[in-house]
């Protein structure tokens, strides 16, 4: 008969070095000491893998689709049917733009990032807390504006193409082309701030 191999006995002493061990390990656990993985490597590791893969900026860009076009749906539709004067419409918009902005986008892409921080790429402001909220409200009255202005652009093509009959088929504030029109001039302004971003870095960098 064969002898059964003998399994390395496993006393309490060495069991409990082993766990504090990595007890240890954790509580010292600092930024330069941690090792850092690449995208692809925790990809790997992470459950949930589907066969339809998304780019993230699109997925953000329906994000941020969906959430202005319903500032659209119930403040430009609903309470336009209350408030006759445009100029007190579109300051309640601005007003509720820059809330869902902070409030409602930024917390959902924080919520879905993969990695801490991973999701200040999308935004314009990237401050929490009672500044950011701020911050954004001002940044809603920007998003208004530009938003206006497409409108007013496109809308102005449209009449020169149709030498200025009154029949031209001008655009109005609808959720659809409302949330078109807010992404891209909301990319607009984090591409710009992005790029200034890392002009500054790269100066202290070379400094």
């Amino acid at each position: 008969m064969k002898k059964k191999a003998n399994k390395p006995e496993t006393t309490e002493a060495s069991y409990y070095d082993l766990h504090t061990g990595a007890v240890d390990d954790l509580v010292n656990a600092t930024r330069e000491n941690t090792p850092r993985y690449s995208e692809e490597e925790l990809n790997k590791y992470r459950s949930g893998k589907s066969k339809w893969k998304f780019p993230q900026w699109l997925k953000v860009g329906l994000i941020k689709f969906w959430f202005y076009g319903a500032v659209c749906y119930f403040v430009f539709w609903g309470l336009g049917l209350y408030v006759a004067d445009q100029l007190d419409l579109m300051f309640a918009g601005a007003i509720v733009m820059g809330m869902v902005t902070d409030l409602l986008i930024n917390h959902f892409l924080r919520f879905t990032e993969k990695l801490p921080g991973g999701s200040k790429k999308w935004m314009m402001v990237t401050t929490r807390g009672a500044k950011g909220f701020f911050l954004n409200l001002l940044y809603g009255f920007v998003l208004q504006f530009l938003i206006v202005t497409a409108y007013n652009v496109v809308n102005s093509v449209i009449v020169m193409l149709y030498a200025g009959a009154e029949n031209a088929p001008l655009l109005h504030v609808e959720p659809l082309f409302f949330g078109l029109a807010a992404v891209g001039v909301d990319t607009l302004c984090v591409m710009l701030r992005n790029a200034f971003a890392k002009m500054v870095a790269d100066a202290k960098r070379k400094a």
